[in-house]
């Protein structure tokens, strides 16, 4: 998951907007001003930026020039504003924004916004070339230990993650059963989601409220499926 910088002058749409995002697993800061959000960039780059246009010290257009002009614009911005109009979206982009989100914000625009901006911010690693010369020293290892009757190293564990099978003891009452399987049913789709309660509620057809009345009625442990800052 990502760590999210939200720039602005109101306290509601900064706690919203922080609400949000945190549920859907990532580390969020927040500045109410443009000095704030400088003091910010100064020592850590966030992998993405919400800035409002319209604030009292420093408007965000300016704030969005200054970055690029100290080579400080390394992430992508999304803009923000309640008064925006067409100019103002141009010239957002003009200076380095990716999107601009009008006031009110929904839902469903902010989070397609924000995943949109982050697949194109960070490449996809490309697949490791070295099969090949992984195979043929495991290869050999494996003829040398045969002839000398050496013992092989015990084998490295499998990366952990999404488990798919599972087993479940029956000899118990059908309540508590059902509730162990439910358990590990959505234990699986947010390890598999990274944590997205959006993209977890989509994969398993239930409403955002009611899938976090189940979560908690079942004892998921919500936070140890959440990435932040990576």
């Amino acid at each position: 998951m990502a760590t999210i910088l939200v720039v602005d002058d109101e306290l509601g749409i900064r706690a919203l907007l922080s609400d949000i995002l945190t549920d859907e697993g990532h580390t969020v800061e927040v500045a109410e001003n443009a000095a704030q959000a400088r003091a910010y960039r100064e020592h850590s780059r966030p992998d993405l930026v919400l800035l409002d246009i319209w604030m009292p010290d420093v408007d965000g257009i300016t704030l969005l020039k200054e970055w690029g002009g100290n080579a400080q614009l390394g992430m992508p911005v999304i803009m923000m504003s309640g008064h925006g109009t067409i100019d103002t979206a141009v010239e957002a982009t003009k200076y380095g924004a990716m999107a601009f989100l009008e006031k009110p914000i929904t839902l469903q625009k902010l989070l397609r916004a924000v995943e949109q901006a982050l697949i194109k911010a960070i490449p996809r690693p490309p697949p490791p070339a070295v099969t090949v010369s992984m195979l043929r020293v495991e290869r050999d290892v494996t003829v040398e230990s045969v002839m000398t009757g050496s013992t092989l190293p015990a084998p490295l564990p499998l990366a952990l993650g999404p488990q798919p099978e599972q087993s479940f003891a029956l000899d118990r009452p059908l309540r508590e059963a059902r509730d162990a399987f439910e358990k590990a049913y959505f234990e699986f789709h947010l390890a598999r989601e990274n944590g997205s309660m959006t993209r977890v509620a989509e994969r398993t057809g239930l409403e955002r409220t009611h899938l976090y009345r189940k979560l908690k009625q079942l004892g998921v442990d919500l936070s140890r499926n959440k990435r932040g800052g990576n």
